[in-house]
């Protein structure tokens, strides 16, 4: 036990495991060091092999009532064996969940989908429709799955209704948004909660994102206008417009009340901030892609006393138009931040991000936090940037994986590593 023991070169104590190490596909070493406390020393070299990895794709998805233009799979989440697709353009008006799919007269009023899976076989589980149906309200704009919760945002529904559960009937507030919440019991789903925001407005577009982790939900209103600035600092004005907002909410034993208002803290006129958000633990990261028109990603933390802003982070290249922050995504204390209009000719990791001669190709930044500093950790470009592929315009976070969609890249490749240079 009193023995020093190295892996790699990093210290490790005895009967401890060490860091995970990085394994290269193909054939890998490990170098063990041990030395004795008389100063004898031996070394152990480990030889390993990995695999590559291999990913297929594994089910097929369509609604059980598909139609054309329903826009299926225009948001998707997943948590466990479980999935729910956001149909944002679906038409029916039936309400509550598993109603009369074939309705007609609701036309874009959207409607979420939940896939369960089974073994290897997927299966649809429920059919869900807002609590109270209207056309256009675009219910599944986003979803947001955390164990059995599920969130839905429908950014145009139109009732003036402020907080949980209030009146979903009077239409007052045309494009305020609102946010469903509904639980599984087995295999059974209900609406446990219908929140809209505390100051709920026309044109705010609360719940076009939503953030759920646990009995944590953030809803981004992107185009709240109040001159409010920092957290909870309620000001009943719509004087700095399309500045953004974004509101959070905590269960306590099946009942959710909202827990904050945050505001950037140094909102302004048209910074969108709440255009993405994303929780993790008691983190939360929230975008404004037109903040000082180059975009921020703004960090906050949860402690005893409750949010406070923690970092306010930017491009290392910042530019105009970029929209960096359009999406983003948290995991512990990773952020990759997308600017799927950013413009340079770079390809891969680190590479060169000042010429600009590949428009809107778009880029992703990576910043790791260190205690309490926030830093970019990479600037990440496609393997073959092209002009106007907007790499970055979706990107999602687990552990040391990222995934980043490209909007608008043209090869004619399938399915997995094909042909990614061939743009015919």
């Amino acid at each position: 036990p009193s023995d020093s023991i190295l892996v790699n070169g990093t210290e490790v104590v005895s009967g401890e495991s060490s860091l995970p190490i990085q394994l290269a596909v193909g054939s890998n070493q490990v170098e063990v060091e041990v030395t004795a406390t008389n100063g004898l020393s031996r070394t152990y070299l480990i030889d390993l092999s990995r695999g590559a990895q291999v990913v297929n794709q594994i089910a097929l998805g369509k609604a059980s009532n598909s139609q054309g233009a329903d826009a299926f799979g225009y948001s998707v989440a997943l948590s466990g064996d479980t999935l729910a697709v956001g149909a944002v353009s679906e038409g029916s008006a039936a309400t509550g969940i598993d109603g009369d799919q074939q309705s007609a007269g609701a036309l874009l009023s959207g409607a979420v989908y939940i896939f369960r899976k089974s073994g290897d076989t997927w299966q649809q589980e429920a059919y869900i429709k807002a609590s109270n149906t209207q056309a256009g309200d675009r219910f599944g704009g986003s979803v947001a799955l955390s164990g059995d919760t599920l969130a839905v945002g429908a950014y145009l529904e139109d009732s003036n209704a402020n907080g949980i559960d209030g009146n979903q009937a009077n239409n007052n507030a045309v494009s305020a948004g609102a946010v469903y919440v509904y639980k599984r019991t087995g295999t059974s789903w209900a609406q446990e909660a219908y929140v809209k925001a505390s100051n709920s407005g026309a044109g705010d577009y609360f719940g076009l994102r939503v953030a759920l982790l646990g009995d944590t939900l953030a809803v981004g209103a992107y185009l709240e206008d109040s001159s409010a600035k920092g957290i909870n600092s309620v000001i009943n004005d719509n004087l700095v417009t399309n500045s953004g907002a974004v509101y959070v909410f905590q269960r306590t034993i099946d009942v959710w009340a909202q827990e904050a208002y945050i505001k950037a803290d140094n909102a302004g006129s048209g910074d969108q901030f709440g255009r993405s958000v994303s929780l993790s633990g008691d983190t939360l990261a929230v975008g404004a892609p037109i903040e000082a028109t180059t975009g921020a990603a703004y960090i906050f933390r949860r402690g005893d006393t409750g949010w406070t802003q923690e970092a306010r982070l930017r491009a290392s290249n910042r530019e105009s138009n970029d929209q960096f922050a359009t999406d983003l995504d948290l995991f512990e204390d990773t952020l990759a931040v997308g600017a799927h209009l950013e413009d340079s000719n770079a390809m891969g990791i680190d590479g060169e991000q000042l010429d600009n001669t590949a428009g809107a190709s778009g880029a992703v930044y990576v910043f790791q936090r260190t205690d309490a500093s926030w830093a970019q950790e990479a600037y990440i470009k496609s393997s073959n940037n092209e002009l106007g592929d907007r790499f970055g315009v979706s990107v999602a976070l687990s552990r040391d994986a990222l995934a980043v969609g490209a909007q608008r890249e043209d090869s004619d490749a399938a399915g997995v590593n094909g042909n990614s240079n061939n743009e015919d």
